[in-house]
């Protein structure tokens, strides 16, 4: 392993991710522009292609919604072979022969009926869909460690020590992934790729062990049937024992894979995932503020960014220019270290101020309202106790409130 920077990367065993840990910008995007001899590959793979399916030797003609026949015209299809063309560096045989193969397991493992098949919730805690980066692609949270907090050696030998429980948990990862793809559009400028961020928190030693053994045949067969589709792998909370990780995954993975991985130390989580998420679409456990089930704030809303230096102190205004209205808003402080509180100021100056909330250090992102009785503004602290400059994300809205009170006269 090599230290740069502060910023680690992961060499042994030609493992060539890196530990994100200096705040380095890392720009995820799809792939450039094909050069000449890749444009030159594409028409040749779209020849093959069409002799094949003319010629009935390639009998499936079309793969995740998308039709393959090139000579239909559909701007999706050369979307999807120039997927197939990475994979095997822009090689049109073997990118053909790749497709046929993929065709050939979807028909085997029956994959067009697997959204449909109702697979048990016990790995539904793993893994999941939830919002989009800020270029619209989905982003699929995985949460092995979560599954397996407080699971000693015999539960999680139950739960994958059987090839049906393995198999189970095959297609339930298979599921997802097709999930995924249906969010997907292959047109040109569209999202034609998936987000992964594996959280590694409470992810013990034996309970990797279980993982690999259980991820093994999944993950070679998302690495030969969904090529290119993961855009890029984020591996959050990993702990400086980043072997662990190592042994789960790279084996496994083909070099193309290897170089999609960051790893990313509890301390930085909600930083690098600023890089690539908007505020309002990072879960709240991780320094966001996206709450499931939210009725008050969309991903629509607006969040505003600011920083206050080291040491230094600055207050957030949300002016109420009415009486009878709830003011709602939502802080959080990227990296933590800091006091807030929060008060309403009225505009009379008679009236008096009144103390929402004491100052309190701040653990997590925060949401709190307060019913406004006379026009005023509600003022947020935030006192940065570090040395180190610090981000401060909000948002705020008001809505109309009839007060409890007039219902209780009533």
């Amino acid at each position: 392993m090599v230290a740069v920077n502060d910023t680690f990367a992961v060499e042994e065993d030609n493992c060539t991710g890196y530990y994100d840990d200096s705040g380095a910008e890392e720009n995820i995007t799809e792939p450039k522009e094909l050069t000449p001899s890749e444009k030159k590959a594409l028409s040749d793979l779209r020849t093959l292609l069409e002799e094949a399916i003319l010629s009935n030797t390639l009998v499936d003609t079309s793969l995740w919604g998308v039709p393959l026949l090139p000579s239909k015209g559909h701007e999706e299809t050369d979307t999807v072979l120039v997927k197939f063309l990475r994979a095997t560096e822009f090689s049109a045989s073997e990118a053909l022969d790749m497709l046929s193969k993929t065709l050939k397991w979807r028909r085997e493992f029956r994959v067009e009926e697997i959204l449909e098949e109702d697979l048990g919730e016990e790995f539904d805690s793993m893994s999941y869909i939830n919002s989009t980066d800020k270029e619209g692609r989905p982003i699929c949270y995985n949460m092995f460690g979560m599954y397996f907090k407080d699971k000693g050696r015999d539960q999680m030998h139950k739960a994958f020590g059987t090839v049906e429980k393995r198999d189970a948990f095959l297609r339930w990862r298979i599921q997802c992934m097709e999930k995924g793809i249906r969010q997907l559009s292959f047109k040109k400028g569209g999202p034609a790729s998936i987000i992964q961020i594996i959280d590694l928190n409470n992810s013990t030693a034996h309970a990797m062990k279980e993982l690999r053994h259980a991820t093994r045949k999944a993950v070679l067969l998302l690495q030969e049937n969904y090529p290119d589709v993961i855009l890029r792998n984020i591996f959050i909370n990993v702990p400086f024992r980043y072997y662990i990780h190592r042994a789960m995954f790279s084996c496994f993975w083909s070099q193309s894979t290897k170089t999609k991985c960051i790893f990313v130390r509890p301390r930085k989580v909600t930083e690098t995932l600023l890089k690539y998420v908007a505020p309002e679409n990072i879960p709240t456990q991780y320094g966001g503020l996206k709450r499931e089930n939210d009725d008050e704030f969309s991903e629509y809303e607006t969040v505003t960014e600011m920083t206050i230096k080291g040491g230094g102190t600055h207050t957030i205004e949300i002016p109420i220019p009415e009486a009878g209205v709830t003011a709602v808003w939502d802080m959080a402080v990227v990296g933590l270290e800091a006091v807030y509180k929060e008060e309403f100021i009225p505009d009379d100056d008679c009236s008096y101020k009144v103390l929402i909330q004491k100052e309190k250090k701040m653990e997590e992102s925060v949401r709190n309202s307060f019913y406004i009785n006379e026009p005023g503004k509600v003022v947020l602290t935030v006192d940065n106790r570090s040395f180190k400059k610090k981000k401060v994300l909000y948002r705020s809205k008001t809505k109309p409130t009839v007060p409890l009170y007039t219902f209780l006269k009533s």
